[in-house]
């Protein structure tokens, strides 16, 4: 006798972190199914954590899967070489969004949903340096075509696996999000961003430290592992 599989659940930060949407527009979904048709009615949450709805993931996946295309979708971009190198705004407007900051946010909010800069520029002075980070078309292009949510291809790039995160290390170690992602059990990077952007992590509100020396990581936010841990324990009391 064969046992019956239990479903993957996913709340609607994890939800939105895959399908580039926020938690609120997945809320919105859900509560405004009786103005849908019927074939387009979003699931029904099929358990909660705490105040929040947890959905079947495979179900949910389904449903975007046979959404009309989306106006992103249907974007033409601009004729432009595919070595062309663009920063986070121009990015933005080549991707279709009306907000020129997008991009901005998908690599502040979102590290594994967006792809990683192809240049990144050092500039200003020692006093006062900043980063500038640039895209090659071709790259935004591949990105456009994989994209996940609405219109998202068969043979996509799927987001890397979290790494394996040891609890038992040393509670002073400054760890990134996709180890306090691992730590927390969330399913993606995506997903824990976008659960710490809506405020569900308090404990991670406020940061250790940010990466340093670390190539393309630089600047990128760092908690204690006591601190994630800390965190990963309120989680369990709700």
């Amino acid at each position: 006798m064969t046992s019956r599989r239990e479903p993957r659940l996913a709340d609607a930060a994890e939800i939105a972190a895959e399908q580039g949407l926020t938690p609120a527009r997945i809320t919105g979904l859900y509560t405004g199914r009786a103005e849908n048709t019927v074939s387009e009615v979003f699931p029904e949450p099929v358990d909660k954590r705490g105040r929040a709805r947890l959905w079947d993931h495979a179900e949910v996946t389904k449903w975007f899967s046979h959404r009309a295309p989306a106006r992103l979708a249907e974007h033409a971009p601009p004729s432009l070489a595919p070595e062309t190198l663009l920063n986070a705004a121009d990015a933005s407007r080549y991707l279709g969004y009306k907000n020129p900051n997008q991009v901005t946010t998908f690599v502040r909010d979102h590290p594994g949903y967006f792809p990683e800069p192809d240049v990144v520029e050092e500039l200003g002075t020692a006093a006062n340096r900043y980063r500038r980070q640039l895209w090659k078309v071709q790259t935004l292009q591949e990105w456009m075509a994989t994209r996940p949510g609405r219109g998202r291809r068969a043979g996509g790039k799927e987001a890397p696996p979290l790494p394996e995160v040891s609890v038992d290390g040393d509670p002073d170690e400054l760890l990134g999000a996709s180890q306090a992602a691992a730590l927390l059990g969330f399913k993606s990077v995506g997903s824990f961003s976008s659960s710490l952007s809506q405020g569900n992590l308090p404990f991670l509100k406020t940061t250790d430290g940010v990466a340093e020396n670390a190539g393309r990581q630089n600047g990128r936010r760092r908690w204690t592992r006591r601190r994630i841990l800390q965190q990963a324990a309120q989680r369990s009391r709700k």
